[in-house]
């Protein structure tokens, strides 16, 4: 499980965008960065979440910070998901769930009283050195973004 205490360096991983292409911790590195994972494309509540991070992206961008949406979908599947809903957040594919697996959130979920295995919805922003700043371990969707945003501009004060 990963340690959601701030300072908690963040996994490495190398995973491919909506384009193909791949992104490494490394090649975050030097900026801070918000990793929002989720459960699945062009679901209502997911798709919300990222039409919000979109909506915010400019003003996360001029706070100097990246933002990234992490699923277990393929690149296909998130370049359809941005065409449709005309997106500009990043979103990684995660498929193997590296990832959202050392992150401890591939959980076990109760639906309807079957238990299966799934995402759990979760934000982390990290540091300029992929250091953990803040987290939100289950996430809500409405307003979330906004408070993301907030902790976000506190990095550049």
């Amino acid at each position: 499980m990963f340690n959601i205490d701030a300072g908690t360096p963040c996994p490495q991983f190398s995973l491919p965008d909506e384009d193909g292409a791949i992104v490494t911790l490394d090649t975050l590195k030097g900026r801070p960065f918000v990793l929002y994972v989720y459960p699945k494309d062009d679901t209502p509540g997911c798709t919300t979440e990222a039409l919000d991070f979109t909506a915010l992206l400019p003003e996360f961008e001029a706070a100097g910070v990246a933002v990234l949406g992490v699923s277990p979908d393929t690149v296909q599947k998130h370049c359809r998901f941005r065409d449709k809903h005309k997106l500009s957040v990043r979103l990684l594919s995660d498929e193997d769930r590296s990832l959202i697996g050392a992150l401890g959130l591939w959980v076990e979920k109760l639906n309807y009283g079957r238990r299966s295995m799934g995402v759990q919805r979760a934000s982390y922003l990290f540091d300029a050195d992929a250091k953990l700043v803040q987290a939100w371990p289950k996430v809500s969707v409405k307003g979330h973004a906004a408070e993301v945003l907030e902790a976000a501009r506190t990095l550049g004060q």
